[in-house]
């Protein structure tokens, strides 16, 4: 295939065009040139939020398409440009949203797709009115898939996965020295994490599908995991101990409401993207943070 990857030097998108490069598949970026992009893609440099600059710098490429990947569509205006842009131009497009769509306080478990409660300010928000864009245009000329993806981790990334040690720089560090770590409930809310080349499969798996076409998915990895576990995993690998201290959710919310979205439980149901053919995550949560705490050994090495 050939593959535009829109956000192609971030974390979620280096992972997406390593796999799409190993499957095999031609790999253009588009990205702000603020970052190097990986070995083996073409890069288009242009910023997102210069609509016009961005639509050209598509537009002078003279490709076509077989997939379009955007990674980094935070708002309605970017879901518009990409229907504007792609509109009968491509195979088909994937939108990566979130799984902070989902209202913190009116979640159900395992949570679906629909019945569902959706936040309306903010981060998850501004995704969910992304994915409203393309629910209101329908997938009649361009056909496109949406994604929520959990707490993603994997190489590329920082370690951690809840307030106040979530991608902590210096989380290493902190365990190596027996630090106490702080975590908001004591670490005791449910996640469902996703490794990131799993979720990047995933969003590949969408090209050429039909029964995916005009569909929001959830994907999650395949443990559902008190957070806390996430951290015991991290300190094993390390070979130290680990010692936790909780924060109460009270407390931390008082002083930052706006990280509601990570003080709730997430874990989903999964049927829809299994029904849709689509690939589902299976990369044990184990053998995903030992990758991951290699990496990051490497990076502060």
């Amino acid at each position: 295939m050939n593959i535009l990857l829109i956000g192609g030097s971030g974390f979620l998108s280096g992972a997406v065009a390593r796999t799409a490069l190993a499957a095999g598949h031609e790999v253009t970026v588009v990205t702000r040139g603020r970052r190097p992009v990986i070995d083996g893609v073409r890069a288009l440099v242009a910023d997102r939020e210069d609509r016009g600059a961005f639509g050209n710098a598509v537009l002078r490429a003279r490709r076509s398409w077989d997939l379009v990947i955007d990674c980094i569509a935070f708002e309605a205006g970017d879901a518009q440009q990409d229907l504007e842009l792609f509109h009968g131009r491509v195979g088909g497009l994937v939108l990566v949203s979130t799984d902070f769509v989902y209202d913190p306080d009116r979640r159900r478990f395992p949570q679906r797709e629909t019945e569902a409660d959706f936040l309306k300010t903010g981060y998850g928000g501004g995704k969910r009115a992304a994915e409203r864009v393309l629910e209101e245009a329908g997938a009649g000329g361009l056909p496109w898939t949406v994604f929520r993806p959990g707490h993603i981790y994997g190489p590329g990334s920082l370690l951690g996965c809840l307030p106040r040690h979530g991608r902590d720089t210096d989380l290493v560090k902190r365990l190596r020295a027996g630090e106490t770590l702080r975590l908001v409930g004591g670490g005791h809310f449910l996640q469902q994490p996703v490794f990131a080349p799993d979720l990047a499969a995933t969003l590949l798996s969408a090209a050429g599908q039909s029964k995916a076409v005009g569909g929001i998915f959830n994907v999650a990895g395949p443990e559902i995991i008190e957070s806390r576990t996430f951290y015991e995993l991290i300190a094993e690998i390390l070979e130290v101990p680990l010692r936790i201290e909780e924060e109460p959710v009270a407390t931390f919310l008082a002083e930052q409401p706006d990280k509601a979205p990570f003080c709730c439980h997430r874990f989903y149901d999964l049927s829809a993207l299994r029904a849709a053919g689509l690939a589902v995550p299976a990369t044990p949560l184990v053998d995903g943070i030992r990758a991951h705490v290699t990496a990051e050994l490497t990076r502060i090495a």
